[in-house]
């Protein structure tokens, strides 16, 4: 029962990540059609932003409520409400006023699915955890290369996607007994045995604020590569843009083979151990991307930075449980979620800055300062912690 229900798990994992990458592939046909300028898109995807930063931290007191699995059903069902009115929009506020449910729900769901994995799971699951992330964000710009040359375009793209979320969202609704059934199996009940406490508190936990950070840092690099890596190559490596697209699909590819690799050697190897091996794949990968040379060294340096890289989210999660306790696990990972969020917003946003002002040169002096600050945090976190132990 435990299998199936990390199944079901699984599937709203994909779930979360279906509609990520679906507005940035979908925006190109939809500024076209709504006779836009390409910076309007920032609107959406920093209402997202800001929805998933609130969720976050308030997600802690709605699972402590409500339990997982009505908190995760639900906030699926609201992601796909809020993608089947995309796809019948008329104008870009309507979609600013959708993307407030859009993000709300998947805060929710991230907090609510990743805190439970960490306390009823093994590391090895919370990695394969996210590579099923990877499937949802590379599923939605292959359904939307399928119909956006059809007679409705983008907006087919998203009613294939509401289609495949409110399924999903059935899924979880159906599910709600089995997590009952697994709950009294573990002695458990399916509101979680945990503390409701305030932010002010968790963050005086000592260890949360660096973790945190780390958290913060890690999504700078995830979202600056995936975002700026093509036009640096383009701008300063003279690729052509399909050249370039390519190399960010490898960075991807990166990034879901190194959780899954994670999850291969996480019954062997502890969390910190994991950390340290990523953040030596990543040392070297920035080198490859900051030293002047030739295309070649800078594609094959994100793609390693997405090996790299791609390991520390899952396991920086998976080890709350065990660093702050069980019982406050909750408030921790909600903590670390909006923290994540915050660094998905402002990380791109500051380094487009950077490029636009001074030219996208300082893309990879960016990443190497972002990376060395992570390096730094993350030995001072694992001295707090062994102290906290």
């Amino acid at each position: 029962m435990a299998r199936f229900l990390l199944c079901v798990i699984y599937i709203a994992f994909i779930g979360l990540g279906l509609p990520d990458s679906l507005f940035g592939t979908a925006w190109p046909a939809i500024y076209a059609d709504f006779d836009l300028p390409i910076s309007y898109g920032s609107f959406i995807t920093s209402t997202v932003a800001c929805g998933t930063i609130v969720s976050s931290l308030i997600s802690a007191r709605l699972i402590h409520k409500f339990g997982t699995s009505k908190v995760t059903a639900v906030s699926t069902l609201l992601t796909a409400v809020a993608l089947i009115g995309f796809s019948f929009s008329t104008n870009i506020w309507f979609m600013v006023l959708l993307a407030v449910p859009l993000g709300l729900g998947a805060g929710a769901i991230d907090v609510a699915l990743n805190n439970y994995v960490a306390l009823h799971y093994s590391a090895k699951q919370m990695s394969f955890l996210h590579c099923f992330y990877g499937i949802g964000v590379s599923v939605s710009p292959y359904i939307l290369s399928l119909v956006i040359g059809g007679a409705n375009g983008w907006r087919n793209g998203y009613r294939i996607a509401f289609f495949i979320q409110i399924a999903i969202s059935i899924l979880l609704f159906v599910s709600l007994p089995v997590w009952k059934k697994v709950s009294k199996t573990e002695g458990t009940t399916d509101v979680e045995k945990s503390k409701s406490i305030t932010i002010r508190e968790t963050l005086k936990i000592p260890g949360v604020k660096p973790m945190c950070a780390l958290f913060f840092l890690t999504c700078v690099i995830e979202c600056s590569c995936s975002g700026w890596g093509s036009t640096y190559l383009v701008e300063n490596k003279h690729m052509t843009a399909e050249q370039a697209a390519s190399v960010v699909l490898f960075y991807f590819v990166g990034m879901a083979l190194g959780r899954f690799l994670s999850g291969v050697i996480a019954n062997k190897l502890h969390s910190w151990s994991i950390i340290a091996m990523s953040e030596l794949v990543l040392s070297a990968a920035v080198l490859l991307l900051a030293i002047p040379g030739p295309a070649i060294l800078c594609s094959i340096g994100l793609f390693m930075i997405g090996l790299g890289n791609g390991p520390l989210f899952p396991n920086f999660n998976y080890l709350a449980p065990e660093s702050f306790g069980r019982d406050v696990s909750e408030s921790v990972i909600s903590l670390q979620m909006a923290s994540a969020y915050v660094g998905i917003l402002v990380g791109p946003l500051l380094c487009g800055l950077l490029g636009q002002n001074l030219g996208m040169y300082v893309f990879p002096i960016y990443i190497v300062c972002a990376f060395i600050i992570m390096a730094v945090i993350t030995v001072w976190t694992q001295t707090l912690l062994k102290k906290k132990a």
